[in-house]
């Protein structure tokens, strides 16, 4: 199953995988875009894919009796964890991703602070933004902070995670926000990243993820930088709420986000 089809290019490398791999496959391409779908009707037809269906529907919302042996997804985003966790597999089943983590450190940056003080909103203060970063500094490497495998075959699957991350300051310096990255393992040792340490050559599908601190703090060398980062969801949403503070507690931010007042994935 290809599940988030898009306008087929994961259908297409997957059946060129079946190919190489000399196998025989029944494919499923799931999709929710009624764009994408008529895009992927005219490459069955163009394309002779005679062994892929196509599914015009939301992958969340998709009831079948088929089970797939392997379920490939473009879920990722640029902090790693998706939408929706890979649940339509057979006891056997791979799913690809199969694991993938977070990582996140502190950040100074003025420009991005103050192009989210532009806004002039709490809202603004309390959204994530993917961008690219140049003017930054990191105040410390990056640490690790949520992970999620696939498949898992609990009862009841849990995605809510908390995280308290420390870190040392190498320089005196302010801290503007948080940047987030993400690494996957794909299958086997073939992998992706963003994260700095492990970043995969070529790789610019993705850029980071930045959450803005209200009010920057700031930091001598050697001081400790306390960041909790939580996942949260309830039964339509999932959000993230975060903060930061110093390791004695005399300088601290309030909780970015709570209960996902500004910012949240629909489910």
């Amino acid at each position: 199953m290809v599940v988030g089809a898009g306008r087929g290019p994961l259908v297409r490398c997957a059946l060129r995988a079946a190919t190489v791999a000399n196998r025989k496959t029944r494919m499923f391409a799931v999709e929710k875009n009624p764009n994408a779908v008529i895009t992927l009707r005219n490459l069955k037809i163009s394309e002779k894919w005679d062994n892929v269906t196509i599914i015009s529907s939301d992958m969340r919302s998709w009831r079948t009796k088929e089970r797939a042996d392997i379920m490939v997804s473009e879920l990722l985003g640029s902090f790693g964890d998706n939408e929706l966790s890979p649940e339509c597999l057979d006891e056997n089943g791979i799913s690809i991703p199969c694991e993938y983590t977070s990582f996140v450190a502190p950040v100074m940056s003025s420009k991005l602070w103050n192009e989210v003080k532009v806004l002039d909103s709490l809202k603004s203060f309390e959204t994530p933004y993917v961008v690219r970063l140049h003017n930054f500094y990191p105040l410390a490497p990056t640490q690790k902070c949520f992970r999620f495998t696939h498949p898992k075959f609990n009862s009841r699957i849990d995605n809510r995670r908390q995280a308290e991350l420390h870190f040392t300051a190498a320089e005196s310096a302010v801290v503007h926000g948080l940047a987030g990255y993400f690494d996957a393992v794909l299958f086997g040792d073939v992998t992706l990243s963003i994260e700095p340490d492990t970043h995969s050559d070529g790789m610019f599908s993705w850029f980071p993820i930045y959450f803005p601190l209200r009010q920057p703090l700031r930091f001598q060398k050697g001081e400790e930088v306390v960041v909790n980062f939580w996942r949260l969801e309830s039964n339509n949403r999932v959000w993230y709420e975060w903060s930061t503070a110093s390791g004695d507690g005399k300088c601290h931010v309030p909780i970015h986000n709570p209960n996902g007042r500004s910012y949240w994935i629909g489910l």
